[in-house]
């Protein structure tokens, strides 16, 4: 009775608020056909460690001297067109119910793509910056996804200790590095001993992925590998 009473409440919202493409406005869903298909994939071979891709499955020249924390990074798409735009809708327009198809686009890949991970920890927003939003987008995109692939969130962990400038205001690498040094931290150990998937919505150098990673493994996390809906190529 109650999946019946949830269709049926599902259809009425629909009937109310009915749902536009993010990409070509077309009614239907938030994401159309069309759209979905015109998703600007990523496709191996890649860099083993940041997940860009390339012409060989070698370290890209940037990961050849960086002594990251993170075990790797990975994201179905690229942070263009369509997907670039239902990243800012969810993030920036307050469109929170985006996430459950978002995060079913995630777990597409994770079945195709397996990834070592047990928990699902998703990057978490300086208290202040989460006051201003109102919601974390990344805790969104967890919390759907660990409904999907049927893995625990854990939120309270990892935190956000120092109030930075977001990364997209940084210009280089080393500078959006230097922007999250020792920003996260991790309350217990509560992960000690776990295999990590870390959840966010864009990865641009893997700075904030690293960082993460970092505060996880000194609590004592089995290993930690970043999944991200998007890829700044």
């Amino acid at each position: 009775m109650l999946p019946r009473l949830t269709k049926i409440r599902g259809m009425a919202l629909d009937l109310l608020f009915p749902r536009w493409c993010v990409g070509c406005g077309r009614e239907g869903d938030f994401i159309c056909p069309d759209c979905l298909h015109s998703l600007p994939r990523i496709m191996p071979p890649l860099c083993p460690r940041c997940g860009l891709p390339q012409s060989s499955a070698n370290l890209c020249p940037g990961c050849l001297g960086w002594q990251a924390d993170i075990d790797g990074i990975r994201a179905p798409f690229r942070f263009d067109g369509v997907m670039r735009q239902a990243i800012h809708e969810l993030k920036y327009r307050n469109l929170r119910a985006l996430a459950g198809l978002l995060a079913w686009l995630l777990n597409g890949y994770l079945l195709e793509n397996p990834i070592p991970g047990e928990v699902l920890v998703p990057v978490p927003l300086h208290p202040k910056r989460l006051r201003e939003r109102g919601y974390n987008q990344s805790y969104l995109l967890a919390k759907e996804l660990g409904k999907l692939a049927r893995l625990p969130v854990v939120d309270d962990c990892l935190v956000r200790e120092r109030h930075s400038l977001p990364q997209a205001r940084t210009s280089n690498v080393g500078e959006r590095r230097g922007n999250v040094a020792d920003a996260f931290a991790c309350r217990h150990r509560q992960l000690e001993g776990k295999q990590i998937l870390l959840i966010d919505d864009v990865s641009t150098s893997g700075a904030t992925l690293d960082a993460c990673a970092r505060a996880l493994k000194r609590a004592g996390a089995a290993s930690v590998w970043g999944l991200t809906l998007a890829r700044e190529i």
